[in-house]
């Protein structure tokens, strides 16, 4: 008998390949961590979700924060809101390629924000408002909340620290914000604390800290993951033998004379794509410039598919990078020790090797890159949270756009699978076509309907505690996963990857869920093909055959 492969270590906020334990791949969860006991769960209906579609629309005599917060004013009722102009700051204001002006708002409590907290007001083309959606906290109106915090800064991140087994050296600085955080009912004055760290069990983590007695009342990890220098062409080998064309650059040492590194600058407005070696933390180098040593072709491949990656965001999606500002997009290769894994930090791809059984270079796969930037463009868009269902959103458009990229098929993560992999039966990650194809882990099966698949119907959703893949985010994606390759079999690629575009950059907020969702890609269809299209057509329809109804 075929003795049944179990992958050693899962693919993080890339793509949980379903056999292993969560806590195998992810820094600790809270309910292993020695330092603190968490016994609140998060309240995920603590903000009510919004969406209001205006049907008689008139004309508004500006398109600003001043107007939609009047606007907010007229409509409080209907909206649940008392006093709009107390509650809710602006944060952004942006105006897009079909003329339309989207106000983005903060909810406060005496000046502090509340946590997943946001409504849009968006204008069409004739100053017209055309819709609003988000979500409010109805429940700050009578709240008495205490907004002065008693604890600082820096002994809130000492603790935050202490409670995520923080190493000593992190990978970027922390960042603490004031925000009052919503839990079953209750309402605390919070520090959320990003504390973010590479090593054995990496961490992107988020931990909300009380104001006023300095305890941990909540965290989850996010991690999901020049002198003389001229940009010429150079080539490499990727990691299954593909010749590789690269944007590379030539680098005049005054000791070491000229080398070659994987460092493109031949990009307007954009600070560059690099590709670094993870044990040393350099740039890749050659004498020459090709990059063919067995040891490049994780880099070459990286190095190819994040510019690739970024292509398509510009070409299609006129995004100028991640963060549409032109940042730089870094790769990080060889990471670990036979580490099935990749992810994003917040910050920038990093890459497993493989065991080389279960997977290969990780790096070799375009959709695996794609994934990854995309919870890039995910984290400086909608920041859709890390868990539930606004965290199944996250891993679902990150799953999407890596099939629209990697657009040979509706597979996720096919060019890394290893041989073992392959005899067992795995020959992807994860199915945007047949997502039951795949059997989740033991550990999940007894919170689904007792068949262990992926789900393709809410009838089949797993109710999953935080403590197991952060509340289903990548088990749960494949309900939005096929919900989209559905729309898409009546509309095609492109069509599907602008309108879900549209809604993940114009409509979704923090706290989006499924339902949410649905109304954001509906009405990304409507403004985008207009009312009645068949575009909108099979955009519902894709929702309706997974059971996400209105």
């Amino acid at each position: 008998m075929k003795n049944k492969l179990i992958a050693p270590i899962v693919l993080s906020t890339v793509l949980l390949a379903g056999s292993i334990p969560f806590s195998n791949v992810l820094a600790k969860q809270p309910e292993e961590a020695a330092a603190i006991s968490v016994t609140k769960k998060w309240n995920e209906k603590a903000n009510v979700p919004i969406f209001v579609r205006e049907k008689q629309l008139e004309k508004r005599n500006a398109t600003n924060a001043s107007d939609a917060l009047n606007y907010l004013e007229e409509k409080k009722d209907q909206l649940g809101i008392k006093n709009p102009k107390a509650e809710f700051q602006e944060k952004n204001t942006k105006k897009d390629n079909l003329r339309m002006t989207h106000v983005r708002f903060n909810q406060k409590k005496n000046g502090v924000p509340v946590e997943g907290a946001e409504v849009i007001v968006h204008y069409n083309e004739n100053n017209q408002i055309v819709a609003v959606n988000g979500s409010v906290n109805t429940d700050l109106d009578n709240l008495n909340l205490n907004t002065k915090p008693e604890v600082n800064s820096e002994n809130a991140l000492a603790v935050a620290k202490k409670s995520v087994d923080a190493p000593a050296q992190l990978q970027y600085d922390p960042t603490t914000e004031l925000v009052v955080y919503p839990f079953e009912g209750e309402h605390s004055l919070a520090y959320k604390v990003n504390v973010n760290f590479h090593g054995k069990e990496p961490g992107n983590w988020f931990v909300f800290v009380d104001a006023h007695t300095g305890k941990v009342i909540d965290q989850y990890n996010a991690i999901m993951d020049a002198d003389e220098i001229n940009t010429q062409t150079g080539n490499g080998t990727g990691v299954l033998g593909a010749h590789r064309l690269l944007h590379i650059s030539q680098k005049k040492n005054p000791n070491e004379g000229t080398v070659f590194q994987l460092a493109d600058y031949a990009h307007n407005n954009l600070g560059g794509i690099f590709t670094y070696d993870a044990p040393t933390g350099s740039l890749f180098t050659s004498n020459s410039a090709s990059f063919k040593k067995d040891y490049d072709r994780a880099a070459v491949d990286a190095h190819y598919n994040s510019e690739k990656v970024f292509h398509y965001y510009l070409d299609e999606h006129g995004r100028n990078s991640l963060d549409d500002k032109g940042m730089a997009i870094n790769s990080y290769v060889h990471y670990g020790t036979n580490y099935n894994n990749a992810f994003w930090d917040g910050r920038q791809m990093t890459y497993g090797d493989g065991d080389g059984s279960y997977m290969i270079s990780l790096s070799a796969g375009l959709d695996v890159a794609a994934h990854e930037m995309t919870h890039g463009v995910t984290t400086n868009t909608a920041n859709l949270q890390y868990r539930f269902q606004p965290g199944a959103l996250n891993e679902a458009f990150s799953d999407i756009f890596g099939a629209l990229i990697d657009d040979a098929n509706w597979e996720i993560g096919e060019d890394i699978m290893g041989p073992g992999a392959k005899a067992d039966g795995r020959e992807s990650l994860r199915s945007l076509s047949d997502p039951s194809k795949y059997r989740v882990g033991a550990a999940y099966v007894a919170y689904g309907n007792g068949k262990g698949k992926y789900p393709s119907h809410m009838n089949e959703f797993y109710d999953l505690p935080r403590n197991l893949d952060n509340g289903g985010v990548h088990i749960n994606s494949s309900i939005i996963n096929h919900a989209a390759y559905l729309t898409a079999q009546d509309i095609g690629r492109e069509k599907l990857g602008k309108i879900y575009y549209r809604a993940l950059t114009t409509y979704l907020t923090p706290t989006s869920d499924f339902s949410a969702a649905r109304k954001a890609i509906i009405q990304s269809a409507v403004d985008l093909y207009g009312e009645g299209s068949s575009e909108v057509a099979a955009a519902a329809n894709g929702f309706n055959k997974v059971g996400i109804l209105e």
